[in-house]
């Protein structure tokens, strides 16, 4: 899936698309708070192998009726090529190496504090996250992300200009809070490379 394609599916430019991928993701979301996950998997295995033997009999059957001989009515599916070609697996594995030495290398840096405003924030962001992780678990901020990713840019484009204007206010404010704590605190103002 290109980018295009996934700001088509999030903007609901495609409504029935959207719909079916949301309340796809959100039905799974959802069961898997209530069953294991093997649960929800035999569960929807069990429903779309139902569902693919009851289409084959019942072509089987007016096949019978009608005296046609139309062949399987999955041939087109079957004759497909399924299997990952070596080159797409290359590829895909290559981006994903990349991205995990880029966040191995961050992490180092943060871990060692080669910069120390930057591992303070990420001590900060920690911090918070073990606030989040006491009032949710995963699966609920699953569930809150899935949501806030197919609501959120609408809204947004909805009222941008509101937004932006709410957004630019509040990153002022924060700007001041760092530069005045950055003034106040020895050791916190950041070397600006000439």
């Amino acid at each position: 899936m290109d980018a295009e394609r996934v700001v088509e599916l999030l903007y609901w430019r495609d409504v029935k698309t959207s719909g079916v991928v949301f309340g796809a993701g959100l039905s799974l979301l959802l069961s898997l708070t209530l069953c294991s996950i093997v649960s929800v998997s035999s569960y929807i295995t069990l429903v779309l192998l139902s569902v693919t033997i009851c289409f084959r009999i019942y072509k089987g059957i007016l096949q019978a009726i009608q005296k046609s001989d139309e062949g399987h009515p999955f041939k087109l599916y079957l004759d497909q090529d399924v299997g990952l070609s070596e080159e797409t697996v290359h590829k895909y594995s290559d981006c994903a190496l990349a991205r995990f030495n880029t966040t191995v290398i961050e992490l180092r840096r943060l871990f060692l504090v080669e910069d120390l405003v930057d591992s303070l924030k990420f001590a900060v962001l920690m911090w918070i996250l073990t606030y989040v992780g006491a009032l949710f678990n995963g699966l609920t901020l699953l569930i809150l992300g899935l949501v806030g990713m197919f609501s959120f840019p609408i809204i947004y484009e909805k009222y941008k200009v509101q937004i932006d204007h709410y957004v630019g206010m509040a990153n002022k404010q924060v700007k001041d809070i760092i530069a005045t704590v950055q003034a106040k605190v020895p050791g916190l103002k950041r070397v600006k490379a000439d």
